[in-house]
């Protein structure tokens, strides 16, 4: 039986804002049909890893691969069909507060398949994508009227709408109650299987994380410090690993003598 290969690889991958190193050195590999989950601290990069395959921002150098297409040395052009195949659900959800929830919906239809698809064929789309997400006929809503939970929905549905082959998830339950990020891991589970879909998810909830992934990886110091299952993380040694999970942090020893004192 044939290897399964990756969807998406990044090689060797580095970026850095001025002399702040984001990433020296970025490896790893997401297959078809699973939900990968990054993890890692705040400002360690995980968001960036997202930015950097639909190519909001520029690698420094490195190899980032899309079904064997080098996306590092696209021409914008080029970068705009990838983006039709590749959706991300914005953390905050990023909706345009000017225009109506139907028009947020259909703006990617707009920008991709403005020449493909009837006005009639675009509020078809939006229909449908709506009430996968469970919120069937709010087309004239303002994002304004939305709680946090319906914007990111309304946000993932703006996503969905462009049918892609990965869906790209950045903090998809930040600011949620316990509800509304149950529902959002639903989704995201649901989605997998309704639309068989290849995701990437960045997320601070390890909760969450165990609940959606296929496989995970951890972020630290620029690289990709472990990926495997999330059996593979729970029994982990590696105290990186553990503390982070397990939302343990290293204490300053001058700070624990002066409490102990």
């Amino acid at each position: 039986m044939a290897a399964i290969e990756p969807i998406i690889q990044f090689r060797d991958v580095r970026k850095a804002f001025g002399e702040k190193v984001i990433y020296r050195g970025l490896f790893l590999e997401v297959y078809p049909g699973q939900t990968l989950t990054v993890i890692g601290g705040s400002g360690v990069g995980k968001s960036v890893m997202l930015k950097l395959l639909i190519r909001l921002l520029e690698a420094d150098s490195g190899s980032i691969k899309f079904h064997d297409q080098e996306i590092t040395k696209m021409k914008e052009s080029q970068a705009r069909l990838v983006r039709r195949k590749i959706a991300m659900l914005f953390q905050g959800a990023a909706l345009f507060d000017s225009i109506s929830v139907g028009d947020n919906v259909a703006y990617g239809l707009h920008e991709h398949y403005r020449e493909e698809m009837t006005e009639k064929q675009i509020a078809e789309r939006v229909d449908w994508a709506l009430s996968l997400v469970g919120l069937p006929g709010i087309e004239a809503m303002r994002p304004a009227d939305l709680s946090g939970g319906m914007k990111k929905r309304v946000g993932l549905a703006r996503a969905i709408a462009v049918q892609p082959e990965v869906l790209l998830y950045d903090e998809p339950t930040t600011g949620l109650d316990p509800i509304n990020t149950e529902r959002i891991n639903h989704l995201i589970r649901g989605l997998k299987k309704a639309l068989d879909v290849t995701s990437i998810v960045v997320t601070h909830d390890m909760k969450s994380a165990f609940e959606i992934s296929d496989r995970l990886a951890m972020v630290a110091g620029g690289e990709i410090i472990m990926s495997g299952t999330p059996e593979d993380f729970q029994r982990s040694t590696d105290e990186r690993v553990k503390n982070f999970i397990n939302g343990i942090a290293p204490v300053n020893e001058d700070v624990e003598t002066l409490l102990r004192a």
